[in-house]
């Protein structure tokens, strides 16, 4: 099978171009940074450089493949909605119409559970379950791109998407490292009681969930799945076992989530009105993420793709500790 991964320089789409080039298959790759696909490149995949917002250049990359793994995407929460709306949906809409042109067999979508996030605390959330009104321009775009890509189901188009919580392994510079560099100025708190529990993912168990969406056939096509490893777990034990694994000392302080929430608003409104809106060190956003429970049903998964999480988280942190310092000697 010949398939194309955008977003290839990226954690995410380079894992899995990586582990699809081990499993045999023909890979194309697309990204922003061409120092990012060299080692692909190395294992043999080919490298075609350009803007996904050139919808000739995306024609290009699809030609002659058979699947699309479309990784590529604006990420964040912090930013204007026509740079969000332009790295998800206009590139999603190119990604999709491409396929179709060039008669590409299916598109598997890498979406985001952030489309459910409201603020408040929930568990074993189904993919059903999308509030009326989105929290931020990430989470409204990413979901109106998935959006876009299930519409093209009517037109012959195979799609899948797929919403992995909290991802990491080696490669993870997302997650971990701005908690890392908070806690080595001394800056990171618990917000609430410590408590709430997440789910994370290992970018090895996503990369199984990603070759079977290659592979699903039937009425597994069509639909959108949750992926975590299913084992929710207290968010600062996990962030206290990182800081122990790069020899840092645990968060012990504790910061009230209504003090922590209205820091992170008058963050936000300075950084509003600095030259360049520069992104805020504390969101509020940010502080809801670290004090609400947020657990994902992975049942759909598990039953329409067999999905079977087999790598564990703390294998996962191992992973993602053991490469930082690698790269970077343990310092950010």
């Amino acid at each position: 099978m010949k398939i194309l991964v955008t977003g290839a320089s990226g954690f995410i789409g380079g894992r899995f171009a990586r582990f699809a080039l081990e499993q045999g298959l023909s890979v194309r790759v697309n990204g922003r940074r061409p120092e990012g696909v060299e080692h692909l490149v190395r294992r043999g995949a080919e490298f075609i450089h350009g803007d996904l917002s050139d919808p000739e250049l995306v024609q290009a990359l699809c030609d002659d493949v058979e699947a699309v793994v479309h990784c590529a995407g604006a990420v964040g929460t912090w930013g204007r909605h026509q740079d969000f709306h332009q790295g998800n949906v206009q590139v999603t809409e190119n990604v999709v119409e491409a396929c179709l042109k060039q008669q590409v067999r299916r598109l598997v979508y890498l979406s985001s559970p952030s489309i459910y996030f409201d603020g408040h605390s929930h568990l074993d959330i189904r993919e059903e379950q999308v509030p009326k009104r989105f929290h931020n321009h990430y989470a409204a775009t990413k979901y109106l791109a998935e959006q876009k890509v299930f519409g093209a189901e009517e037109f012959g188009l195979e799609v899948i998407a797929l919403c992995p919580r909290f991802v990491t392994g080696a490669g993870d510079t997302s997650i971990f490292p701005r908690l890392l560099q908070m806690q080595r100025k001394k800056r990171l708190s618990i917000i609430g009681n410590g408590l709430n529990k997440v789910d994370f993912t290992s970018i090895q168990n996503l990369n199984e969930a990603l070759l079977s969406s290659l592979l699903a056939t039937g009425s597994a096509l069509g639909k959108a799945y949750n992926i975590s490893n299913g084992t929710p777990l207290p968010l600062w034990d996990v962030v206290n076992y990182v800081m122990r694994q790069m020899q840092l000392p645990p968060v012990t302080r504790y910061r009230s989530y209504g003090l922590a929430y209205s820091a992170a608003a008058i963050n936000e409104a300075a950084c509003m009105i600095w030259p360049g809106r520069p992104e805020p060190t504390l969101s509020r956003v940010g502080m809801q993420v670290m004090n609400r429970d947020f657990t994902l049903d992975i049942s759909r998964a598990q039953y329409y793709l067999d999905y079977q999480p087999k790598v564990s988280v703390w294998t996962a942190l191992d992973e993602f500790c053991s490469w930082w310092k690698a790269q970077h000697g343990g310092a950010l």
